[in-house]
């Protein structure tokens, strides 16, 4: 659940809040017990909205460029891959 919050950029607990109303059957948050002493309201039942999420955006890299007298190298890394990026720059280094 942490990990479809965290792709969709909503915090965790809001989600687990959602889910565990859903799975109560109410769509809106729960009332403090004094304002469920008055007359109840008459309510629609909930219903589901869809909304237009962005479209994920390019993965984050790492990024490096080399300089060596007139040689320039640019290396774009994937953040995922960090560890293999710095024992590739340690080989490189060495």
């Amino acid at each position: 659940m942490a990990a479809v919050a965290m792709a969709h950029g909503i915090n965790a607990n809001l989600l687990r809040r959602w889910v565990r109303e859903a799975e109560l059957g109410r769509g809106a948050v729960a009332l403090p017990p004094q304002a469920t002493s008055q007359a109840p309201a008459k309510t629609t039942a909930p219903a589901f909205v869809p909304m237009q999420l962005p479209a994920p955006g390019a993965a984050p890299a790492i990024r490096i460029e080399l300089r060596r007298g007139a040689t320039a190298i640019n290396v774009s890394w994937p953040v995922e891959a960090a560890d293999a990026c710095a024992a590739w720059m340690r080989e490189l280094l060495r």
